[in-house]
């Protein structure tokens, strides 16, 4: 008789419990019923179950003395704890979000300069999507790694074709449109590509175009010319920085334009007139920033420029009469037949290398340029690009001719590692207090002062077309020039260009992968199915 009333209220148990669960799955319609119902329910179901165990305490013992019963416990218990562990780790992940990049080229990774635009973002920033629904989920998945790196990043999605008014609106000519909103202002892009987003991100947030101002007259490089000693490619990354691109010719407009963010004076193959360097002067006291890009005068016959070095070693910068030679071996891998292209992959610690790790640069035919140990005229330069220890300065530029040169420190050959780019900087000291406006006071006397900036590397041709494509020589002359202007936070290794990765195959392999995939693989396995069901019998 007791046993029949405990299975009577083992069964009434579990019904309860199978009612509880369906009671939080479907809420009944009428009105008086309640979640807490439900509750009480589970644990009366749960106690009756508990009390017919314990009532049949004798027979549970007996079904575990059993093997099959011990074997599958281990398997339930295994399931409880692989499913612990599961939960537990999904717990986790929502509050502690990590990715890796396993792919060749890191495609789904953001780049250290983008990376580091996101999360100086002071004000909330966001992306308005124009596409069609059902390419939505390919700008969502790029943009969601924006989202990913900072949380004042939001996104808006609008089909144009389901709400064309907003995109009449918003003037939308084409799909896709990507509107990047921020602080009123509004850059607009065609590509949810990272370059496009940064570059759009860039302009949007720095608010105005600063303009770099290459000077001519001297045999400089030129900016418009494709050619491979031309400076097209790294005008177009200047432009994607948010800067303008102009000439300056000095000796015709005597000063230099009060708007001229940078000025860069780029391998000039004839020293500056005093007139021009007076105005350069002059430019650099009242807080201007000024690239000097100069080439090794190697021929004998060469015209020097005293006037340019003199500039440099005032900032306490030492363009040397040199050429650096790299016997490392790395020039020939980019493809000199020489050693006279240095290669540099260790950097000294400074803002314009930050985060370059192992990024290579290369520098062909370049000269020494150095800080002066001790100072110039109150001025400590810094280098930040450093040559390996397998290079040397050549000092006898006449043994070149021969093409038999080895480190000879009686010649005044310097070993390596040698500098090859060195900065100055310093307070401006020719800079007149901003007048008081509408009663406003001036600016106090401990005011922080515009700072002037010099940077010097010894050679040119790293920047030119035919060399931008070493991997990080237009990732730092931008630096560079980021730096000249104090613009810091867009510093970094920029996003690259998708690569193209398609497999491009012959007529002949095609076949051979079909054939392999559709029967030799199938074969063997059904092969190998045979014969193992062969021996076994």
């Amino acid at each position: 008789m007791a046993n029949k009333i405990l299975g009577i209220v083992g069964w009434i148990g579990t019904a309860l419990v199978f009612a509880a669960v369906a009671a939080r799955l479907y809420t009944p319609p009428w009105g008086f019923w309640s979640d807490q119902y439900a509750t009480y329910m589970a644990w009366a179901g749960l106690a009756s179950v508990l009390i017919y165990m314990a009532g049949q305490w004798r027979d549970v013992a007996n079904f575990y003395k059993g093997r099959g019963a011990r074997y599958g416990t281990m398997s339930i218990v295994s399931i409880v704890v692989f499913l612990g562990i599961l939960v537990a780790a999904n717990y986790l992940a929502t509050r502690q979000s990590k990715r890796w990049d396993f792919t060749a080229n890191q495609v789904y990774s953001l780049s250290d300069q983008t990376i580091k635009i996101l999360s100086e973002l002071k004000e909330p920033v966001k992306f308005v999507v124009f596409e069609r629904a059902d390419r939505v989920p390919m700008h969502k998945s790029r943009l969601t790694n924006f989202a990913y790196h900072s949380s004042k990043v939001a996104t808006e999605f609008v089909d144009a074709d389901r709400d064309p008014l907003r995109a009449d609106t918003a003037k939308i000519e084409s799909l896709p449109t990507i509107l990047i909103e921020y602080q009123g202002r509004t850059e607009r892009v065609t590509s949810s590509e990272e370059l496009a987003l940064v570059n759009g991100l860039i302009k949007v947030t720095t608010g105005q175009v600063r303009k770099v101002y290459f000077t001519q007259g001297h045999g400089e490089k030129d900016t418009a010319v494709t050619e491979r000693t031309g400076y097209s490619t790294v005008t177009q990354a200047l432009t994607r920085e948010n800067f303008t691109v102009e000439t300056l010719v000095l000796i015709t407009q005597k000063t230099v334009p009060a708007d001229a963010a940078v000025v860069v004076i780029a391998g000039p193959s004839t020293d500056f007139f005093q007139p021009e360097m007076e105005a350069l002067n002059a430019y650099v006291a009242r807080g201007g920033k000024v690239l000097v890009l100069l080439d090794p005068v190697i021929k004998a016959d060469a015209p020097a420029q005293p006037l340019l070095t003199q500039f440099l070693a005032d900032w306490g910068i030492r363009a040397g009469n040199d050429l650096v030679i790299d016997a490392s071996g790395l020039g020939q891998v980019l493809g000199s037949n020489d050693a006279s292209l240095p290669v540099v992959v260790d950097y000294p610690a400074h803002a314009i290398t930050a985060g370059f790790g192992r990024v290579m640069t290369g520098y062909p035919m370049a000269r020494s340029m150095a800080p002066i140990e001790g100072g110039s005229n109150s001025h400590n330069a810094q280098p930040f690009i450093s040559t390996s220890a397998q290079s040397w300065a050549e000092a006898d530029l006449a043994s070149l001719a021969t093409g038999q040169v080895a480190l000879n420190a009686d010649k005044g050959d310097q070993a390596g590692p040698v500098m090859l780019g060195s900065v100055s900087s310093a307070p401006a000291t020719d800079v007149a207090p901003p007048p008081a406006a509408n009663g406003t006071p001036a600016a106090p006397d401990n005011a922080p002062k515009p700072e002037s900036r010099v940077a010097a590397i010894g050679d040119s041709d790293f920047a030119s077309n035919f060399a931008i494509g070493i991997p990080g020589n237009s990732d730092l002359f931008v630096n560079v020039i980021n730096w000249l202007g104090q613009r810091e936070d867009l510093i970094g290794i920029r996003a690259r260009e998708p690569e193209d990765r398609r497999l491009t195959l012959t007529a002949e392999a095609s076949r051979s992968i079909f054939w392999l995939c559709l029967l030799i693989i199938p074969g063997i396995v059904f092969a190998s199915g045979v014969y193992t069901w062969w021996r076994r019998r």
